[in-house]
């Protein structure tokens, strides 16, 4: 590998669940990556916060990485390390800008500090930058801000930043104890495993200045840096985990399918040219370029994505389609006991159900018909649908006409039965339909109808209009009012 070769790094820290945004980051930090031969995409997990992270959650991170493709056995991928892993040479180098002069060590409390200035808001005074104080308790290593300044940093989507020395504070890099704060040591993890560009969101662009005179203090040329531009809900707030849905594995649990989160987590920012926005990833890789990131706040627009589901969920063959619906169907998630799941059934019926679902998830509503051993109940549905003077009469017609064994059992049969029990009772086809809809599935919206009854089978379908019409019957009965004497 050249020293030439792209090296960029995403440092994710274990403490919850995979943000969209950090999903996107590691998104274009992978596309970078994988643009040169020798490129590599490193991981590095930064697992200092001990009462916060959780081994879980790192693992967590790898699976919902691996559910966007960037996979630990892929050539590019490097990793993952381990900040904490590196504790020793993090101390090393805090050591080295003391002895270098670039680093002093400073006694001052946060009060002595509020005391000596009438502006809280100025930060740290210097007070301590000649005392020439050594190591010793109470006392943390505090990095020397050359004078005069500005620092500039060039960034790939924001262009020339400047900061003045001014407004940047002798700041900490080790607490009194020795151990480096993170300014600190994501500048050494990144030096050490010679990181040749940092993509990252836009709320580390303040700390830029300062991990650039670090990368200067330390001998080394600063990385190529790149702000993602910060994404945002509806009301163009940031993405909040309290307030909004953020979490990868959110989306995928509820059937949003890997490869159309991919495409669209791409486009928060960036755009491949043209008006084509769904693309495989093996062209969005190759179009990718950093420089041509938005700085604009990126609408995570749900409806939009729930679009693009739709369109990968419609792409996929017949075949795969039944694969991916799976973990819906049976097992702990399926609403129904896992002996009740026919595959054959669900397979008749499954072209039909994938041009209607722009979720994996809503897989279970258009056929659950099938497998439970009764309809779902919708009032609404139910109220809409059994009209007096409709319900009652067209479902007994109906009754008697699908116990006729000659009638074939297949949709036109079905739709051309119906169709004249309607005429019979003065009813269109729509009207007519409608309660056995209801008795049959519970809802007035779904699968067409008579591929359903086909595959639901004569007796179970006769046995849910009986149902439906003791049910009707009761309730007309006791709607009816007593006569006198009675």
């Amino acid at each position: 590998m050249t020293e030439t070769s792209i090296r960029t790094r995403f440092a994710p820290s274990p403490t919850g669940l995979f943000h969209v945004g950090s999903a996107r980051s590691a998104l274009f930090n992978w596309a970078l990556a994988r643009q040169d031969p020798q490129g590599r995409f490193v991981l590095r997990i930064e697992d200092t916060d001990v009462q916060r992270n959780r081994p879980e959650w790192t693992e967590g991170i790898i699976q919902a990485m691996a559910a966007l493709g960037i996979h630990t056995d892929d050539p590019h991928f490097e990793g993952p390390y381990f900040q904490s892993d590196y504790a020793a040479a993090h101390r090393e180098h805090a050591e080295w800008l003391y002895t270098q002069g670039r680093a002093y060590y400073c006694d001052c409390t946060r009060e002595q500090v509020r005391e000596r200035q009438d502006n809280p808001q100025l930060g740290y005074d210097g007070f301590c930058r000649d005392r020439g104080l050594e190591p010793g308790p109470g006392r943390a290593l505090r990095f020397r801000v050359p004078d005069g300044g500005p620092t500039v940093v060039d960034d790939r989507i924001r262009g020339r930043v400047e900061f003045a020395h001014s407004s940047i504070e002798d700041f900490v890099i080790a607490r009194a104890d020795g151990s480096p704060l993170f300014v600190l040591a994501n500048v050494v993890d990144d030096v050490e495993m010679r990181i040749t560009h940092v993509i990252r969101g836009e709320e580390h662009l303040s700390n830029t200045p300062k991990q650039q005179l670090l990368w200067r203090a330390l001998g080394h040329e600063p990385p190529v840096w790149a702000h993602l531009p910060v994404i945002v809900n509806e009301k163009r707030q940031k993405l909040s985990k309290r307030r909004d849905k953020v979490s990868l594995e959110g989306f995928l649990d509820e059937g949003y399918l890997p490869e159309a989160m991919v495409n669209y987590l791409m486009l928060l920012g960036w755009a491949p040219g043209g008006d084509q926005e769904i693309m495989p990833w093996s062209e969005m890789e190759q179009l990718f370029d950093i420089s041509e990131v938005n700085s604009s706040s990126a609408f995570f627009d749900e409806k939009k994505l729930r679009a693009f589901n739709g369109e990968y969920i419609r792409a996929l063959s017949t075949e795969e389609f039944v694969r991916r619906c799976q973990p819906w169907l049976h097992g702990e998630s399926a609403p129904w006991p896992a002996e009740n799941y026919d595959d054959a059934a669900f397979r008749d019926l499954a072209p039909l159900a994938q041009t209607r679902v722009a979720l994996l998830s809503e897989i279970v509503a258009n056929v659950d018909f099938l497998f439970l051993d009764e309809p779902v109940e919708d009032e609404k549905s139910w109220s809409k649908a059994m009209k007096p003077g409709i319900g009652e009469p067209m479902l007994s017609a109906t009754l008697d006409r699908f116990a006729d064994a000659e009638l074939a059992w297949e949709p036109e049969a079905l739709k051309a039965a119906l169709e004249e029990v309607g005429a019979e009772l003065g009813l269109k086809l729509g009207k007519a339909q409608a309660p056995v809809r209801v008795a049959v599935t519970g809802r007035t919206v779904g699968l067409p109808l008579f591929e359903s009854l086909a595959v639901l089978g004569r007796e179970r379908t006769r046995e849910r209009l009986r149902r439906a019409l003791d049910r009707l019957r009761r309730e007309e009965e006791a709607a009816t009012p007593a006569s006198p004497g009675e």
